[in-house]
């Protein structure tokens, strides 16, 4: 157990939630297992945050706000096949490094307008529009185009982290080869 800490802010807690979502999965981040961690007692928590739904909110919209800065940074200044590879390779990065983060994304609801997850999402979002734009997706199709990157970059990352591929082909050839592969629909 940890020392109590003085002065805790709410952003303590969410980054200590982060950190014991990636280490113990998103599925059993629980307030009690979180105060622990912290060394304070859970009624404590509430005055950092209002539930574990709003925790839960929190963490997606951190983990959205690093991915966006990732990939952001990762395809500045590339174009085409480079910005494409650029993408998935920091999104299967932050993946594999921040699982219990990246699974808090999923499936989470945007609450409004001023909520900070919309635009934490909005930034991982233009950027893959970025990357999508440079070869010709049409406004009508950017949408089509988004979800399909992203369910292959999700469903790939996912695979190889629950030990998904167990054939003699390292993984690392595989997403070379389905970078390729992705490019070449796009082209066409």
């Amino acid at each position: 157990m940890r020392v109590p800490r003085t002065g805790l802010t709410a952003d303590d807690v969410v980054a200590a939630a982060a950190e014991l979502a990636d280490a113990t999965g998103y599925a059993e981040l629980t307030m009690g297992l979180l105060a622990g961690r912290l060394g304070i007692r859970t009624p404590s928590l509430y005055k950092h945050v209002s539930s574990l739904a709003d925790l839960q909110h929190r963490l997606a919209t951190l983990a959205l706000a690093e991915l966006g800065a990732a990939a952001g940074q990762a395809v500045q200044g590339k174009a085409g096949l480079d910005a494409l590879a650029a993408l998935l390779t920091a999104g299967r990065a932050y993946v594999t490094a921040h699982p219990g983060r990246y699974a808090a994304t999923v499936g989470i609801k945007i609450t409004g307008p001023d909520d900070p997850l919309l635009a934490a999402s909005e930034r991982v979002v233009a950027t893959f529009a970025a990357v999508l734009r440079g070869y010709g997706i049409a406004d009508d199709d950017m949408d089509h185009a988004i979800r399909a990157v992203r369910a292959t970059l999700h469903g790939f990352a996912l695979l190889e982290m629950s030990g998904g591929f167990q054939r003699s082909t390292k993984p690392d050839e595989s997403f070379d080869w389905l970078i390729r592969f992705v490019d070449r629909g796009l082209t066409t």
